[in-house]
């Protein structure tokens, strides 16, 4: 469980940063000559991927953290990791499900 609460958080932030390179994206002026934010777009695309698959590793994380908590097992997990993760499900949902823009 701990290396997985590692994982969750590595994609968390990668969805992080996949917000940030859209929103940059959404408000960049035409104007320059350079198409993309970084000029590795292989690099962009694998925050992006990493950041939109992100919402499926924090969902199975949380869940298996309600379970494990759940039936009193003993988890050697930093209360930090837990609360970042929800608040970041939280935004993910946002994102993803109520933000239409």
């Amino acid at each position: 469980m701990r290396f997985f609460s590692k994982i969750a958080v590595l994609f968390n932030a990668c969805f992080l940063v996949a917000v940030v390179f859209w929103y940059i994206e959404k408000h960049k002026n035409n104007e320059g000559s350079a198409t993309q934010i970084l000029p590795l777009p292989w690099l962009e695309g694998t925050f992006v991927i990493l950041g939109y698959t992100a919402i499926v590793v924090n969902v199975l994380f949380l869940l298996l953290t309600f379970i494990f908590y759940s039936f009193k097992s003993a988890i050697k997990i930093p209360r930090w990791i837990i609360i970042f993760n929800i608040i970041i499900f939280c935004c993910q949902v946002y994102f993803h499900f109520i933000h239409k823009d």
